[in-house]
């Protein structure tokens, strides 16, 4: 104890000093005393105890009017023992030299039992999951109150990190749990993977568990499993339970799911080229995707290995009974996408040297199509369409074609198609479309778990692929921005009337085309909301012909923004207005469909956390950032923390804040939410 003491007085020698015995007075005696009254080694009387204290008060202060105010004094009180210390282990007392200046009022004192195994508690941890114990934990039930904090359990999200405690009850009634299917990416959580015996339990356990749903095994394929071959083997066997289509909707993140894998030529690389050999479509997409990672110098060797099965396996596929293409035909067609690319780079490349305004760089772009590079007008061959793998494009229409009043001068192309008709397409190099290919594949995704549930709101999920890391194409919806629309017509009304006028409808226009733009209008609220989209203004919010509401440009995700204030969802007055204001009952009915929009999509919370738990390695901006957070604040928009009846009053509320900021009565936080839309 005098060491320590010493100590302290050598790091603040000008600030304290030693109080000499003589000069303690009767306080540290009392001291003394009162610490054994509270460690009860003196009987407690409460009427006596009273009078003691306050008695005890009028000592204090008389001590301290005698010694003066000038000083402070501390008393360190230091933990007894009931017992004799008999040993002690090496360094216990070992006081951390730290830079610390005599004016830190802080003192960091080293603990050596931080960080360690705390022996008893890992004895009892070993025992109690011993080979022996599974034969006493095989008959075991829960009680009511472990079967309601089990359930408590199953319920959390995959982001969640169990407790020590609740890994140990899900560990205990392993065997009674077996006939849940959810219940086994939770067990295998709670497994010590480094131990051999008990590693060897659980993989024997989860071969007779229930089998999981696809929607789980992604949480298996993480990083969190990383290491464990035979778990993402199994969650490899599920997924091979897929559709094409479902399995489509994930391709994405299983192609980024390989950095997690412990070799190069991985069971799940295998899965999707096996796949991918059955479906052009598939084939087309994982090409794409990992060529676009093969500019990544940590993980170039292992998605190479990947690319490079792909193309021996397709090599090989011998032609259809039907008249299908052989392999080679295919690859070779698949090939013919890069050159494509390729050379809608280099046109690029010459428009942007053409000096002069917009209209000068579309009559260079024409006459390239038309001249030099007229191969582009028509096709040796026809070409999958990189956007939409089963549609086949034979050439560009160059008077159909133009540029975008932008600084990167995006080419909007017109393809003529196989089948007589056309396709139009958007250009860019200069911009790295992955995150903006990312929020559409979930906006994709949740129009599909939305229809699932026979709820339409006739979103707009256009097609983005990234062909590079600042290049890409994206699928051209005819529509006009509201900031257009607003300048041209005044209001979204006046701008649909023209289209879909009825004086007998609602504000003069046709019931359907009103319902349908509520209807995008509370698709788009909410997906906004949960994946939170920023950066939204009039430019970027599109209108169609038939009232489906869109938006477009995702350069903030995950509640980034640019402006100050964002307000939570992503309403602007027009908007509003144009469904007969906030006391009107189409938006009511908007409302209605938020909410219920809201608790479908929370239904399906772990599979959209999953999705963006497999893109934590990937080099999307607002991901790669930091993948905790982001991840963290897309499960906060969930609110899982309540049930379905309070989350509709919590998204009533949501939408009633958002709103009343963009109307007159504002407060001042209202203020600045209404700046957002200026």
């Amino acid at each position: 104890m005098d060491h320590i003491l010493q100590q302290l007085l050598e790091r603040f020698p000008n600030n304290c000093q030693m109080v000499p015995r003589h000069e303690r007075g009767e306080l540290e005696r009392l001291e003394k005393l009162f610490n054994k009254y509270e460690r009860g080694q003196i009987q407690q009387i409460d009427w006596l105890d009273h009078l003691t204290f306050k008695a005890l008060d009028k000592i204090k202060e008389r001590e301290s009017s005698r010694s003066g105010d000038s000083h402070i004094s501390l008393i360190v009180d230091f933990c007894s023992f009931e017992h004799r210390v008999v040993f002690q282990e090496s360094g216990a007392n070992f006081f951390s030299p730290s830079p610390i200046s005599s004016t830190n009022e802080l003192v960091t004192v080293w603990d050596p039992e931080v960080g360690r195994i705390n022996p008893s508690e890992h004895k009892q941890l070993k025992l109690a999951r011993s080979l022996t114990r599974g034969i006493i934990d095989r008959d075991l039930k829960p009680s009511s109150n472990e079967r309601k904090l089990i359930q408590r359990i199953l319920k959390y999200p995959p982001t969640r990190t169990l407790s020590g405690d609740e890994r140990q009850l899900l560990w205990k009634f392993r065997f009674s749990l077996m006939s849940e299917k959810k219940a086994l990416t939770k067990f295998l959580r709670c497994v010590e993977w480094s131990d051999v015996q008990e590693a060897k339990q659980a993989l024997d356990l989860m071969g007779r568990w229930e089998t999981i749903d696809v929607t789980d095994a992604l949480e298996l394929l993480s990083p969190v499993f990383e290491s464990e071959e035979q778990v993402r083997a199994y969650a490899v066997s599920v997924l091979e339970r897929a559709d094409d289509e479902e399995l489509q909707c994930y391709l994405l993140q299983l192609v980024q799911a390989l950095r997690f894998e412990r070799s190069d030529k991985s069971r799940l690389s295998h899965f999707l080229v096996q796949r991918s050999l059955c479906n052009i479509e598939l084939a087309s997409f994982l090409r794409w995707y990992v060529t676009v990672e093969l500019q990544d110098p940590a993980y170039a060797k292992r998605f190479y290995c990947t690319y490079e099965i792909l193309e021996e396996n397709m090599l090989k596929l011998p032609a259809g009974v039907n008249g299908e293409e052989d392999g080679f035909t295919l690859w070779q067609n698949l090939m013919r996408q890069t050159e494509l690319t390729a050379q809608l780079c280099s046109i690029m490349r010459d428009v942007r040297n053409v000096r002069g305004g917009t209209q000068k760089k579309i009559e260079k772009l024409r006459q390239l199509l038309s001249g030099l590079l007229s191969e582009l007008t028509y096709f040796e061959e026809p070409i999958r369409s990189p956007l939409a793998p089963d549609v086949l494009i034979t050439g560009i229409v160059p008077s159909e074609s133009s540029i975008f009043k932008s600084a990167l001068h995006p080419l909007r192309l017109t393809f003529r198609t196989a089948n007589g008709g056309s396709c139009k397409v958007i250009f860019k190099k200069g911009d790295d479309l992955r995150q903006d290919q990312l929020v559409i594949q979930m906006v994709s995704l949740m129009d599909r778990l939305l229809k699932l549930e026979n709820l339409d709101l006739h979103l707009t999920p256009y097609r983005v692929l990234a062909t590079g890391q600042e290049e890409g194409m994206l699928e051209f919806i005819p529509s006009s921005s509201l900031a257009l629309i607003l300048s041209e017509h005044r209001s979204i009304v006046n701008y649909l009337q023209k289209f879909h006028p009825d004086e007998d409808g609602p504000f003069g226009i046709t019931a359907t085309c009103l319902e349908t733009f509520i209807k995008s209008c509370a698709g788009y609220s909410v997906i906004t909301y949960i994946l939170g989209i920023g950066d939204r203004h009039l430019d970027n919010l599109l209108l169609r012909d038939d009232g489906r509401l869109f938006h477009v440009d995702f350069g903030f995700i995950l509640g980034r923004d640019p402006k100050p204030f964002p307000p939570p969802m992503k309403l602007c007055k027009e908007m509003v207005e144009a469904m007969g204001g906030a006391e009107s009952q189409y938006y009511t009915r908007f409302k209605s469909y938020c909410c219920e929009a809201y608790n479908i999509l929370r239904k399906s919370s772990n599979l959209i956390l999953n999705l963006f738990h497999l893109m934590a390695g990937s080099n999307i901006p607002d991901i790669a950032s930091d993948p905790e957070k982001g991840i963290l604040k897309l499960q906060e928009k969930f609110r899982l923390d309540l049930d379905d009846e309070d989350s509709v009053h919590f998204f009533q509320d949501l939408i009633n804040d958002s709103v009343s900021a963009l109307f007159p009565q504002m407060v001042e936080t209202i203020h600045r939410w209404a700046q957002y839309w200026r």
